[in-house]
């Protein structure tokens, strides 16, 4: 193996991190982020220790992971180093495996992954899921990756550097360039969970909380905003100058971000599980990006292939056209609002497939769960509370108890990026449009029009 680059290793020869925790190997590495395994010397725990090198990545991770803390279907946030001048550590409970290594495992078995088991995975997502939306986190990546399991079978999200809280009107950060905070006793995940286990908050009270969301009612800041460029990603006339089909959209962090004013950016997420309003370059979202997410995740269990998987940003909105349609204002209204729909066109698909040709040999209440979740129209998805309590889960075969489930017994490590600790391959590459036979280019007086075929 290659050496690391220099800086990778700083985390050794910083005194408060070593004198607690014996490090031992790198178990992943990133452009952004480093993972390594270590063991807390007080009481010999395994920890994950990962160094952040992106201060709003670093910030907004642990800002949600206390948010959520003691929620159990997400990854524990143990305690944080952080100064100035260094890299943030953040120290994670460590967790042997991952849902994309379980998906790759279950290929090569004969079977694939039990009805039950697809169910007992299914809930311990959506519980992960529901207590960020509880608590107003959109987590923004959401990926088998990105859901890490523990050698008992729990099931834990991860990987919240581009998570973002919403937050109630008129909260207003106290600096633009906030020092990282000292660290605090977490309560909101902890509320939120009483919630949930002793039926405090009434079914009507959680949709108007999710209404005002979907609304666009909430002030979207948080203490630390994304940025201020320009996202490449979505094609926009105005941000790629003068050739409509000239530059690089990749989907890295210092290219696009949410702008100071609180303003959300498109440019986030894995291209496989990307909503479409993101791709169409909407700012203006909320949790619903991440319920398509989730009915990603979910075809892709049934299946063992993903439902999306696009070469570009191009060819994954065709993909989505192909199976969903073309997307109108019959199927969402107010589509036409969205930054990019105007920019690029699709010609009429007057055929497509359906939902139900993915999902080929599945029982319908699982064609039914995948298609509640991949709609176009936002307010259309159900939210987490509502698949919580879905018939699907009812009925036979039931979901299998965690000791029950196959767990890999070591992780694939054939991916160095620490995600999840580990990136599905060709998701968020650059851009192009190679995959087309027919590019038609039309320049008004606001912009071009590009149409594809």
């Amino acid at each position: 193996m290659d050496s690391p680059p220099a800086k990778s290793w700083s985390i050794h020869s910083r005194p408060e991190i070593i004198a607690k925790y014996k490090i031992l190997e790198r178990v992943g590495s990133g452009a952004y982020s480093d993972v390594y395994r270590a063991i807390r010397l007080s009481d010999k725990l395994t920890v994950a220790l990962k160094e952040v090198h992106d201060y709003q990545s670093g910030f907004r991770e642990i800002e949600a992971l206390q948010a959520l803390h003691s929620c159990p279907n997400v990854v524990v946030l143990h305690e944080y180093f952080w100064r100035e001048d260094e890299d943030a550590v953040l120290v994670l409970e460590f967790l042997t495996t991952d849902l994309a290594t379980v998906i790759r495992s279950a290929k090569k078995r004969e079977g694939g992954i039990g009805r039950g088991e697809v169910k007992r995975w299914m809930l311990q997502i959506l519980s992960g899921v529901d207590a960020c939306h509880r608590n107003m986190v959109v987590h923004r990546d959401l990926k088998p990756s990105n859901l890490l399991i523990g050698d008992n079978g729990m099931l834990k999200l991860a990987d919240f550097g581009q998570a973002r809280i919403l937050l109630e009107p008129g909260y207003v950060p106290d600096d633009e360039n906030p020092e990282p905070y000292a660290q605090s006793t977490p309560s909101q995940c902890q509320a939120g969970y009483r919630v949930q286990e002793h039926g405090t908050m009434s079914k009507e009270e959680y949709f108007r909380v999710l209404d005002e969301v979907k609304a666009k009612e909430l002030d979207k800041e948080t203490s630390v905003p994304d940025g201020d460029t320009s996202c490449l990603a979505t094609c926009t006339t105005s941000d790629i100058e003068d050739d409509i089909l000239k530059g690089s959209y990749s989907y890295e962090a210092e290219e696009g971000g949410d702008n100071r004013n609180g303003a959300l950016t498109s440019c986030v997420g894995t291209r496989w599980f990307r909503a479409p309003e993101l791709l169409y370059g909407s700012t203006d979202y909320g949790l619903e990006i991440d319920l398509w997410s989730l009915g990603c995740i979910f075809a892709e269990l049934l299946t063992l292939e993903p439902l999306f998987p696009g070469t570009a940003d191009i060819d994954q909105l065709s993909r989505i056209i192909s199976v969903l349609g073309n997307l109108t204002e019959e199927v969402w209204p107010g589509c036409v609002k969205l930054p990019d729909y105007r920019i690029i066109s699709f010609n009429k698909v007057e055929n497509p497939v359906g939902i139900e040709a993915c999902l080929r040999n599945r029982s319908p209440n699982e064609v039914s769960l995948v298609k509640k979740l991949i709609c176009y129209d936002p307010a259309r998805r159900a939210t987490t509370m509502e698949l919580l309590q879905d018939k699907y889960f009812n009925e036979e075969p039931l979901p299998v108890p965690l000791s029950e489930l196959h767990i890999p017994p070591t992780k694939d490590t054939s991916s160095d990026s620490p995600g999840g600790w580990q990136e599905y391959e060709d998701m968020g590459t650059d851009s192009d449009f190679d995959d087309f036979a027919r590019v038609n280019t039309t320049t008004t007086s606001t912009g071009s029009y590009i149409q594809f075929s």
